[in-house]
């Protein structure tokens, strides 16, 4: 317990606002968990897995369109927090979110009925949920807006180079299949358009992965 309150102490802004007590119960109801590549953390099954911060790897977010196409919402990466996961606390959240480990992950959960105690009793708990589920909220919209608004070729050359700025490498080790289900496309459509793209000289293939060749020319499309 008093390795989960050093690290809450690290990554939750309320921890000083806490009394003793409150630190003492919010800790006893804290687990660390490891999930595998591709494992469900939330949703169907695993509904309200509580409040999920991660600790190492990274997970996706994503909604389920009713022919089962996945559309990602957001990612989360070492040091995030995730209130959705906590959904059954938040009234407000009214549709379904899945969450799944992106890599193999190590995540520390706080128990919902523990955190909905704290945010009932505390109001700068109950500030930091209001806070974290506008933000999620806000990335949420973000998504739709580009998926709704903003042509496929913007969103496949935008998506490609925010992934070699967050890896710091022009090798993105991803599939097809994985960028249509983060752009929320068809496999069809992005396979069509990186032929597209390596036409143009704006990027190369190679198996399980696209390579950015000219992130100039790249960044005008954008």
């Amino acid at each position: 317990m008093l390795e989960h309150k050093k690290f809450l102490g690290d990554v939750l802004p309320f921890w000083d606002r806490l009394n003793p007590g409150e630190q003492e119960m919010l800790a006893a109801g804290t687990v660390t968990r490891h999930y595998r590549q591709g494992e469900n953390v939330h949703g169907g099954e695993n509904d309200c897995a509580g409040v999920v911060v991660v600790k190492s790897g990274g997970l996706r977010s994503y909604i389920l369109s009713e022919d089962g196409r996945e559309i990602t919402l957001y990612r989360l990466f070492s040091g995030d927090i995730c209130i959705m996961s906590a959904s059954c606390v938040i009234n407000s959240i009214t549709f379904d979110v899945h969450i799944d480990a992106e890599i193999d992950s190590e995540l520390v959960i706080i128990n919902n009925e523990v955190f909905a105690k704290l945010a009932e009793e505390n109001v700068y708990v109950e500030n930091f949920s209001l806070k974290e589920a506008a933000g999620r909220f806000s990335d949420v919209m973000w998504t739709i807006e580009q998926i709704l608004f903003m042509s496929m070729d913007k969103r496949l050359a935008g998506f490609l180079l925010d992934e070699a700025a967050r890896t710091k490498s022009d090798s993105i080790p991803l599939t097809h299949d994985q960028i249509a289900r983060y752009i929320g496309s068809a496999r069809e459509v992005v396979s069509r358009m990186l032929r597209y793209f390596v036409g143009e000289g704006l990027v190369e293939q190679y198996r399980g992965g696209v390579k950015i060749v000219d992130k100039k020319r790249l960044r005008t499309m954008v």
